[in-house]
């Protein structure tokens, strides 16, 4: 073979195989949802990461959010992703939601390449897991309150609920879970110097374990506090000396656990997609439920095509607008 037709060969080998793999998966049309009659000029802030991997999870939990709401048209989302992508989900967003109201803020990877140390579980070690750490660079200034979804929830409740809360003096506000051993999301080697352990010393409350996947932020003080700097050090201490195994959770703890304005439980249904390990089936907590959230290994969708799932994964199924799913049909 000629050594042009050669190198036009691999060259268009290669093309196919960057289209293939930037092709996303196909959603339905989720049908419009509109405002009560009660609904007023109040805009609702929820902002969602977004990336190929996870685009099934956030789909569902989108379609949740609008079809559980009074005031779905005063919801605007703000998704996190990376510019190579951001072509593709903008036409997937806007396909399956023709009438949704939405922003895509662009994640510059580079700025966690260097911080981002190994965890117990890869999918934790993407850098897009991090966005979250600089939400107030990529929202713009006139957001002042925000809620931050992980892209493996469900919500079964009016989402206004929860953007209404009193954070008080407080920067975040979470479902707490105080029974929890917080001594188990640090190592030795942090309990054992005191130059790190002393980060709870003073903090207003007791330090608590909560789940980063479900928050509500007031970027005005999380601005003013400079809370994306306190962050990235202690993400700086973690690649230098191993104090944690989870990923971008940990950081959030040291800065914000003992100062969180405390959100009713109902808000994290959390752990159902199993452990970090082995992702197995796990039972809904006691109380009732207004979002259901499979943080952990096993996620509902891939458990499902499967053929494998928990029992609880048919509480997502509804949601799913997967175009080879069954959920919605035009007859």
């Amino acid at each position: 073979m000629p050594q042009k037709l050669h190198l036009l060969t691999i060259t268009l080998i290669l093309l196919i195989y960057i289209i293939t793999a930037l092709r996303l998966p196909e959603f339905q049309e989720a049908p419009a949802f509109r405002n009560g009659e009660e609904c007023n000029d109040d805009i609702i802030h929820i902002a969602m990461t977004l990336d190929a991997t996870y685009l099934r999870g956030s789909i569902a939990g989108v379609f949740s959010i609008i079809q559980h709401s009074t005031c779905p048209e005063n919801t605007v989302f703000h998704f996190l992703t990376t510019h190579r992508l951001s072509s593709s989900l903008r036409r997937t967003i806007t396909t399956t939601f023709p009438y949704l109201n939405f922003h895509l803020h662009h994640f510059n990877t580079d700025l966690v390449k260097n911080k981002i140390s190994t965890s117990i579980r890869r999918a934790l070690d993407q850098p897009l897991n991090y966005a979250r750490v600089y939400l107030a660079n990529l929202l713009p200034d006139t957001v002042h309150r925000v809620i931050y979804f992980d892209s493996d929830v469900i919500v079964v409740d009016d989402v206004v609920k929860l953007w209404e809360i009193n954070l008080n003096s407080h920067v975040l506000g979470a479902p707490e879970y105080c029974h929890a051993n917080f001594t188990h999301y640090f190592t030795p080697k942090f309990w054992s110097n005191s130059y790190f352990s002393d980060a709870f010393k003073h903090r207003p409350a007791k330090p608590c374990y909560f789940n980063t996947g479900v928050m509500v932020i007031d970027m005005m003080k999380w601005r003013r506090f400079q809370i994306t700097a306190k962050l990235e050090r202690w993400m700086e201490i973690q690649k230098r000396y191993r104090i944690y195994e989870l990923g971008s959770l940990p950081p959030f703890l040291l800065v914000f656990a003992g100062d969180v304005e405390a959100v009713e439980h109902r808000w994290n249904q959390h752990g159902l997609g199993g452990d970090n390990v082995e992702g197995l089936c796990r039972d809904l907590h006691p109380g009732p439920v207004s979002l259901l959230h499979w943080s952990g290994k096993g996620k509902p969708w891939l458990r499902l095509d499967s053929k494998r799932p928990c029992p609880l994964d048919g509480l997502w199924a509804p949601y799913d607008l997967f175009k080879h799913g069954s959920l919605i049909s035009d007859r």
